[in-house]
């Protein structure tokens, strides 16, 4: 995905989008500078599940509109101090003037009961449609019932609603596979580590489809390759830098002889190699792996405190209002649209630092 393509390269995945019923493989290019679109954009790897959802099916029909003509709402699920959540909602507002579409949105800031009632409040302020970035892949079922006693369809981004139902509840999914970013990452750490050393993993937040996929591929890929790297501690960073410094303290205050650490994101990351300074470890002591692809992380790659990042794309923009086109021009959406994601490592990060956000 890092090979270098001109933006021509977008447009055909958003048309190959538009035929949601096929999967696709797609590589993204270069840009001067991270931005929502253009070639740091996200393009398409596959899509799975049903598809062709349309209005007319949509949960026994809601009205077919016109999307420049109607408000769409975008919740946000957590505070923009994390750099993943900015990009994410950046990318919303920049794809929606592009495209002359008239945005509200809110921010949750992390509290699910905030973000039910930001959707319930979007819907009374009379959106038409919504794109949701669900802070818990479960709970959110008072909003999803606003929206349907409203006719109102809701695209979903990034976490998925693990039990709910695609065209009815919502109209599809857009993210990344998880399981397969862990796999990749268990890779990436067999071969930072050599294969050897005591690994804690710091987990992202509870209750959400992203940590339960991240940990379930990293350790699958750990037996499949039967790997000697042996897991002796693991602990919920939240997704957040404080909280990953504060476990990362602890964890290796009680074992001492962790040599590799799997963070889940690369705020929890960051506040792990803050916690390594901080008991006067070096750079490249114990090897660290994390995903998202966040300037940060990357940077930290250069400075020799990060072994290796797997991309977590949050550009959602493009994609998620193409989805909304889809749906009420009558091409369908299909249930789940699965995004490629890159790999920094130290051969490309230089280079590639341009792209990470």
């Amino acid at each position: 995905m890092s090979q270098s393509r001109s933006s021509a390269a977008l447009a055909t995945v958003l048309v190959l989008f538009a035929t949601a019923g096929t999967a696709c493989t797609k590589t993204a290019g270069d840009t001067a500078a991270p931005a929502a679109t253009g070639s740091a954009a996200q393009q398409v790897q596959a899509t799975s599940g049903a598809t062709g959802c349309t209005p007319e099916r949509y949960n026994g029909g809601v009205p077919k509109l016109d999307l420049k003509g109607i408000t769409v709402g975008f919740a946000q699920s957590e505070k923009e101090a994390n750099p993943f959540r900015i990009t994410e909602t950046q990318s919303i507002k920049d794809e929606a003037a592009k495209r002359g579409i008239k945005l509200i949105t809110t921010n949750a800031q992390s509290d699910l009961d905030k973000e039910i009632a930001d959707i319930q409040g979007m819907i009374a302020q009379g959106a038409k449609a919504l794109i949701i970035s669900p802070l818990n892949s479960e709970g959110l079922d008072p909003a999803l019932k606003a929206a349907q006693d409203a006719k109102v369809p809701v695209m979903t981004i990034d976490r998925l609603l693990t039990t709910k139902t695609a065209c009815k509840d919502y109209i599809g999914w857009i993210g990344s596979d998880f399981v397969i970013q862990g796999q990749r990452a268990a890779d990436a750490l067999i071969a930072a580590t050599g294969d050897q050393g005591q690994v804690a993993i710091l987990l992202g937040a509870s209750g959400v489809n992203v940590t339960v996929d991240r940990t379930k591929g990293f350790k699958d890929q750990l037996t499949a390759k039967a790997s000697k790297l042996k897991v002796v501690a693991e602990q919920t960073g939240d997704f957040t830098r404080e909280k990953g410094q504060k476990v990362t303290e602890q964890l290796i205050s009680a074992n001492p002889g962790i040599t590799a650490i799997y963070a889940e994101n690369d705020e929890m990351a960051l506040g792990a190699v803050a916690a390594l300074k901080g008991a006067g470890k070096k750079p490249g002591d114990v090897k660290i792996i994390t995903i998202d692809g966040t300037k940060g992380a990357v940077q930290g790659i250069l400075d020799g405190w990060i072994a290796g990042v797997i991309e977590s794309n949050p550009r959602f923009g493009p994609l998620a209002f193409q989805a909304l086109e889809d749906f009420y021009s009558g091409k369908g959406v299909a249930e789940k649209t699965i995004i490629s994601d890159k790999e920094y490592t130290k051969t490309n990060a230089q280079a590639e630092l341009v792209n990470a956000y």
